[in-house]
Formats: C-alpha cells, sequence, structure tokens
C-alpha cells in the first residue's frame, strides 16, 4: 500500500474515532443510582429481585447506569423506603405500596386489595386493563414513578401461637398484617401490628405479637417462624398475590436518557416473571420442609372468611365515598374483578380443582 495512503487513513480512522467517542458518551451517560429495599438480604426473592434488575441495567448499557442495591435497614428502615425516595435520600426503592396506605389509601391497589385479584389477573390489569397508568398518576401526585418488579403469588394466612377455632379466637389477637388487610382485621377484633421483615421473627419469640403474615413457605421457612408459632393457616386473602414495585424518584426518573428508561421498565418485567416463577417452584418443597419441623396446616374457619370479606367490601365503599384518589382507581378494577373471576371460572379453576384432586390418586 502507498505510504501517504495509509497514512492518510489512518489519520482520517483517527478523527472519525475521536468524533464518535463522545457520541457514545453522550449517548450511554455514566449514572449511578443507590436502591433501599424492604426486604433483608436473607431473602433471596424478594431482596434478589433488586439485584436482578440492577444486574441486567448494567449490563445492557455496558456498565454505564449502575444501581447499587441496599437491604433493608443498610440506609433506611424496611418501612421508610418510599419516603426516602419521595426525599432524594436514594434515587429508587423495591417495596410494597400497599406499605404506604397512611399517605393514601388508594397505594394498596398498586399492591393486591384483599379478596382481590391473583398474580394473573393483576398483571392483566396493570399491564392490559390500564391499572398502572392510573397507579402512576397517583404515585406522579408523591413525586414518584413506579414500575411493577416482582410477586409472591398468593400468599399463606400466617403463623399463631393458639389455633383460630372461629371469630371469637381473634378478639385482641396482636397481628403482624400491613395494608388494607389490617384494617379489615381490626373490624374483626384483631390489633394490627406493622412490622419489618427482619423485626417480626424477634416480636413473635417474646411475645410482643401472636401471629405474624409475611409471604409463603419459601420465604417463611428462612424467617424461621417454625420455631415460635406451629399453626400455619392459609389462604392469606388479603394478598391473593402482591405485587413488588420499582418506585422511582418523578425527577431523576424523568432526567434518565429515554432508552435508559425502557430498558429499567425491560429489567422490571423480567423481575416479574422470574420472581414468581421462583416462588412456585420453592414454595412446594418449604412447605413440606416446614410441615416435618412441626408446622401444623390449618384453614381459616369459614365465619372469619366470610366476615373478612363482608368487611372488606364495606372498606371500598367507604374509602371511594371519601376519597377521590380510591374512587378513581375502584371505578377501573372493581369491573375488572368481576370479569376476571368469571373467566377463571369457566376455564381455569375447573382444570385446577380436577388436576388437584386427581394427583391424590397417583402414587
Amino acid at each position: 500500500m502507498d505510504r501517504r495512503k495509509l497514512i492518510k487513513t489512518t489519520a482520517a480512522g483517527a478523527a472519525a474515532a475521536t468524533i464518535a467517542a463522545p457520541a457514545i458518551a453522550q449517548t450511554n451517560p455514566k449514572i449511578n443510582w443507590r436502591l433501599t429495599s424492604s426486604y433483608p438480604k436473607s431473602l433471596d426473592t424478594l431482596f434478589g429481585i433488586s439485584t436482578q434488575v440492577a444486574k441486567r441495567v448494567a449490563e445492557a448499557t455496558d456498565g454505564n447506569f449502575q444501581i447499587q442495591t441496599f437491604a433493608a435497614g443498610e440506609i433506611v428502615p424496611a418501612l421508610q423506603a418510599l419516603d426516602a425516595v419521595q426525599n432524594g435520600t436514594v434515587e429508587c426503592s423495591h417495596t410494597l405500596a400497599s406499605f404506604y396506605i397512611g399517605k393514601d389509601t388508594a397505594f394498596a391497589f398498586e399492591t393486591s386489595l384483599p379478596f382481590g385479584l391473583n398474580t394473573r389477573q393483576q398483571n392483566a390489569w396493570l399491564y392490559q386493563g390500564g391499572g398502572i397508568e392510573l397507579c402512576r398518576d397517583l404515585m406522579k401526585k408523591f413525586g414518584v414513578h413506579t414500575i411493577p418488579s416482582g410477586n409472591t403469588g398468593a400468599q399463606m394466612g400466617g403463623w399463631f401461637r393458639k389455633e383460630i377455632k372461629s371469630l371469637a379466637d381473634l378478639q385482641g389477637l396482636k397481628f403482624r398484617i400491613a395494608g388494607l388487610g389490617g384494617q379489615i382485621m381490626a373490624k374483626l377484633g384483631v390489633v394490627p401490628q406493622t412490622l419489618g421483615g427482619g423485626d417480626i421473627y424477634p416480636a413473635l419469640e417474646r411475645g410482643t405479637i401472636d401471629a405474624a403474615e409475611f409471604s409463603g413457605p419459601y420465604d417463611d421457612e428462612k424467617l424461621g417462624f417454625v420455631k415460635v408459632a406451629k399453626y400455619y393457616y392459609y389462604p392469606g386473602f388479603w394478598e391473593g398475590c402482591a405485587n413488588v414495585s420499582f418506585i422511582a424518584n418523578q425527577e431523576k426518573w424523568n432526567g434518565l436518557p429515554a432508552h435508559y428508561r425502557a430498558i429499567v421498565e425491560a429489567a422490571c418485567a423480567e423481575a416479574n416473571a422470574l420472581c414468581m416463577a421462583k416462588y412456585d417452584h420453592g414454595n412446594p418443597d418449604a412447605l413440606l420442609r416446614l410441615i416435618a419441623a412441626g408446622a401444623e396446616l390449618r384453614p381459616f374457619p369459614q365465619d372469619v372468611m366470610q366476615a373478612a370479606f363482608k368487611e372488606a367490601f364495606a372498606l371500598y365503599a367507604d374509602q371511594a365515598a371519601k376519597n377521590p384518589n380510591f374512587k378513581t382507581l375502584w371505578d377501573s378494577f372493581l369491573p375488572y374483578w368481576k370479569k376476571e373471576q368469571l373467566w377463571f371460572r369457566v376455564a381455569e379453576l375447573p382444570f385446577d380443582a380436577f388436576n388437584a384432586q386427581a394427583s391424590q390418586s397417583l402414587r
């Protein structure tokens, strides 16, 4: 090759590289966020969604967008995650919106309502039924942006130090239960207690509380509840699912490049699917281990279920009458709930019920 031509070609390539480098830097700016979770690291699924999202975001941006994850208590306590995002202490969090119904009872919709939708139905309402847009409109009033980012599925009813044989046994019972479920149980005579995941075991062990609900067998086993309360009740009718939210400071979210926002949305959608898959995979074996360790399974008595259902829908009617934000979401949620019950009653429930019964005949 001609020497002068080679020099010109090399120089042109260097110039192009010089021009391209700043363009790439501008397209993928270096951004560092901090995320506070409402869960301890011992809960590898609920805390794990935070590390999963952070990993995917970093990979998709060539390491330029880093989200550093912190467990409950490392920056702020478990139940202050939303406040930390609002005041700018951190840029984002993983938490349940329902933890913060003290700010507005309508926050419950994004997580789940007692006797509400199951996981698939909740995802359908959020992603296809306009639910997430309504939840975001609400959250924007509090300076944050929200994204579905995980789900526990239907939960257990919790761990009790004594048997619950009827409604009468709930009177004066100190029960760790959060959200609207706590308000409903209070109508039945329970004294609700709000505690972060890491604070439940010592309270149950000391007798500060008489019972506690958290999630399902996979998480409950890790938290050791079977050692201090042997009666394990089902179903957790206050959380037929529990959507975990990735909540970002609205100003910080708006400041992200559009493709970074798209990457976070995609990472959260993946975490949502993986979280549910991990629980469906881990809960059956964990339940068997808990039974072997002394857990005694009990269904809630029918009078408890019926009374709670009645109180739940009375509460929703009352809130819709008093709180315009609640009414806006309720007017979307209720007809969707009715429609989903019809469809699942036709196809899903008969299929599941038959399989559950037939499986007992197989050895």
